[in-house]
């Protein structure tokens, strides 16, 4: 058995199927996407023409973020476009920060042979490889938004560029291009690390707190926690959208 503060990095892997390991994480997201279907689901089932104050609300804050996105990418035909990958990012990301924190998340499991805990759920966003892949979905989505707002040749041409009227602003255009790309590239990391070093960090900050005095600073804690994990949801989809905008607006424009 084990005493005193343990604190893994990586997933624990609870089985295999074909050969592929599940993880503890993997399985705590399949229950955060089952959350959002039946959400999806019953609140799609009790719709009506003369909404209530639930359905009032909710339209209202849809139209709100439809408002905010179209605001902030000066068209309306491109706020359609990314808002539903704007809004599947902040849910997902929202949810898997929130339900971090219901019993049983961490707590119920069993023990290996060798005695060590293996939790059957685990924080989404403390497993690297899942906010790696929202940062590859979200790097992905605003290339592909930025060569079909601009064009292929148009849009690569902020990363490879030649032009200039001397050999030296030509070189100097090149230079400016690889940096753009370099920039460009770092979101994958800027992305992922800046959910996954919050989260996980605040999963620690919790374990230590919960050993030392488990009584009663936990739960305002946890509830400061809450909030920081909505945070970074709303920075995620936040994000994802300003470098749409910087995508999608022509480099080449004249000022």
């Amino acid at each position: 058995m084990q005493s005193g503060i343990s604190v893994i990095l990586a997933p624990e892997t609870i089985t295999k199927l074909w050969g592929i390991p599940i993880t503890n994480t993997l399985i705590t997201s399949w229950v955060a996407v089952a959350i959002l279907i039946v959400m999806a689901i019953v609140v799609r089932a009790n719709l009506s023409y003369t909404p209530g104050r639930f359905q009032a609300l909710l339209e209202s804050l849809v139209i709100y973020m439809q408002d905010f996105i179209k605001e902030t990418l000066e068209s309306e035909v491109w706020a359609r476009r990314a808002f539903p990958l704007l809004i599947t990012l902040f849910l997902f990301i929202a949810t898997s920060n929130i339900i971090e924190f219901t019993p049983g998340i961490g707590s119920i499991g069993f023990f290996s042979a060798s005695g060590a805990f293996t939790p059957l759920l685990r924080s989404v966003n403390t497993d690297l490889n899942v906010t790696l892949a929202l940062a590859i979905i979200a790097v992905i989505s605003i290339e592909v938004f930025g060569i079909v707002a601009v064009g292929f040749w148009r849009y690569g041409g902020k990363f490879i560029n030649f032009s200039g009227h001397s050999i030296g602003e030509r070189v100097l255009n090149f230079f400016v291009g690889l940096i753009e790309l370099v920039s460009e590239l770092s979101r994958f990391i800027s992305f992922s690390f800046r959910l996954f070093g919050n989260i996980f960090a605040g999963e620690v900050l919790i374990a230590v707190v919960t050993y030392f005095a488990p009584y009663v600073v936990p739960a305002p804690l946890m509830a400061f926690e809450m909030f920081v994990g909505f945070v970074q949801a709303a920075v995620f989809a936040l994000l994802t959208l300003f470098f749409i905008k910087l995508a999608i607006t022509d480099p080449h424009a004249s000022h």
